[in-house]
């Protein structure tokens, strides 16, 4: 796996302010650019593999989400909203001054990412979606905050932080030992007393406390420019076919990739999957 350099920037929110943690793979002056911003509970690490394989084509740049990974946990936990990941995106991305960038994004990373392409000279010239669309489905909604409710808070060691993410995470699709391992290493931090704890902010949950409806997004949808490519894991409950179709309707040049073995969210790991992705971006 080829090496990545790390950093952090300062950016504002609405009480002290917070550190954005990022990963950064490939040549710096290379003048193609990927951003990979992760789903709701994860980290910038569950990009290492695709990023080690891009980065002799692209500058691939893997932010971690605040409350997530190594960026700060926020404050005031109702910063935790998308205004705020909007506005930390566009500092990291004029910090590091990229006018144009293509996009991937995995759930939560791909819903920053439809926002920022439908803004009025986005910056986001390539979009990709990986299993996340413009409508969003109560039931699924609704799972997610179970298990944010539920999170197991400790794990004696490793092997059962492995075992935990092996059983949660099922639906990332068919994963080798060594990538499971991968993920349960980066996916928990080790504490004082010798266990080990999921590596986020347990307050990234408190928008999930409020009555849980479907949302909608088709607004956004329509706004959006740029190509696209959605990654759609077969039996998922986020993305469903309808939701594709929709889309599909709005967008006629959606180009759209069904991942059977899998539900929420592919996990991008294998050839195959990077192989989509990469026909994707250098066509």
């Amino acid at each position: 796996m080829s090496p990545f350099t790390e950093q952090s920037i300062f950016c504002t929110d609405s009480a002290q302010g917070h550190s954005l943690h990022y990963r950064q793979w490939g040549d710096p002056h290379q003048s193609r650019v990927l951003i990979c911003v992760h789903g709701l509970t994860r980290n910038s690490h569950d990009f290492d593999v695709l990023a080690s394989h891009l980065a002799q084509e692209y500058r691939v740049i893997c932010p971690d989400i605040p409350g997530r990974g190594d960026s700060d946990w926020l404050a005031q936990a109702q910063d935790y909203n998308y205004p705020q990941y909007v506005s930390d995106i566009l500092t990291l991305l004029k910090h590091l001054e990229l006018p144009s960038v293509d996009w991937l994004g995995t759930s939560m990373g791909g819903l920053i990412g439809m926002m920022l392409a439908a803004q009025e000279n986005s910056p986001i010239q390539r979009l990709i979606l990986n299993d996340i669309g413009a409508f969003l489905p109560q039931a699924a909604f609704q799972r997610i905050a179970d298990y944010l409710n539920t999170a197991k808070p400790d794990f004696a060691d490793l092997t059962e932080a492995e075992q935990y993410l092996r059983d949660v995470h099922a639906p990332f699709g068919a994963l080798s030992d060594e990538q499971w391992q991968h993920l349960a290493r980066h996916s928990t931090t080790k504490q004082a007393n010798g266990t080990y704890r999921l590596h986020y902010d347990p307050q990234i949950g408190a928008a999930f406390q409020s009555p849980i409806e479907d949302v909608p997004l088709w607004p956004v949808w329509q706004a959006v420019r740029c190509p696209a490519l959605l990654l759609h894991g077969v039996n998922s409950d986020l993305l469903l076919p309808e939701t594709i179709e929709q889309m599909q309707q709005i967008h006629a040049a959606l180009q759209v990739i069904h991942i059977t073995d899998t539900g929420h969210a592919p996990a991008l790991m294998n050839a195959e999957q990077r192989q989509y992705i990469q026909d994707f971006l250098y066509q």
